[in-house]
């Protein structure tokens, strides 16, 4: 019996280590699962994909319901860009492409495409070089804007100071101001902004 014992001792204590190292590797493995978009927490302190997405569709939803809410023809616009003056990449683009997305379906404004000037310019070139008369686009027809967005997104950050503790909290303020300008006149026909800031706080030693 006690030979035994000795027999089953080792080998019960190699199998639980087996087990243990097969459960430890699993938490290093790579895996991906679905996101949903429309979740309303964050991960850091950072400006991410929620802030693009609650503050385009905010300032599209005030536009509509104020701005563009005036009777008569929707206006024709444009959007040069929103100057971005953090510290971090941030594509002002995709947050001025999604506010224009829901503009136009609401039906309230007609956008030109200032980022395709050129691409229009070459393509009408060519047809009339290279295109029939009839199926030729007739030249000097495009529409001009009536009002240009234009932008900025500002930043500004403060950490916890140095002194003796077990974390450290950052916080960043972000604020988005927002303008429509009246091409003809120059002068600011509306303007909005939105601001919010976020804390985060992590351990000095971790992960």
């Amino acid at each position: 019996m006690k030979e035994l014992n000795r027999m089953l001792v080792p080998a019960i204590a190699l199998g639980l280590t087996v087990v243990s190292l097969n459960t430890g590797c699993a938490a290093f493995r790579a895996s991906t699962s679905d996101v949903d978009v429309n979740r309303t927490t964050h991960m850091k302190e950072d400006f991410d994909f929620v802030d693009m997405r609650q503050i385009s569709q905010s300032i599209a939803d005030e536009m509509i319901a104020t701005f563009l809410s005036r009777p008569g023809d929707p206006p024709i616009m444009m959007i040069p860009g929103i100057e971005n003056r953090t510290s971090q990449y941030v594509d002002t683009k995709a947050l001025t492409d999604r506010m224009r997305t829901e503009v136009i379906r609401s039906g309230r404004a007609q956008f030109v495409n200032e980022a395709r000037r050129a691409d229009l310019m070459k393509e009408q070139g060519y047809q009339a070089a290279n295109v029939t008369p009839e199926t030729q686009v007739a030249i000097g027809r495009q529409l001009g804007a009536k009002y240009m967005i234009t932008g900025s997104l500002i930043e500004m950050s403060q950490r916890t100071p140095r002194q003796v503790r077990v974390s450290k909290t950052k916080e960043n303020y972000y604020k988005l101001t927002l303008e429509v300008t009246d091409l003809e006149t120059g002068l600011i026909s509306w303007t909005t902004d939105r601001e919010f800031a976020r804390a985060a706080t992590l351990p000095l030693i971790g992960w």
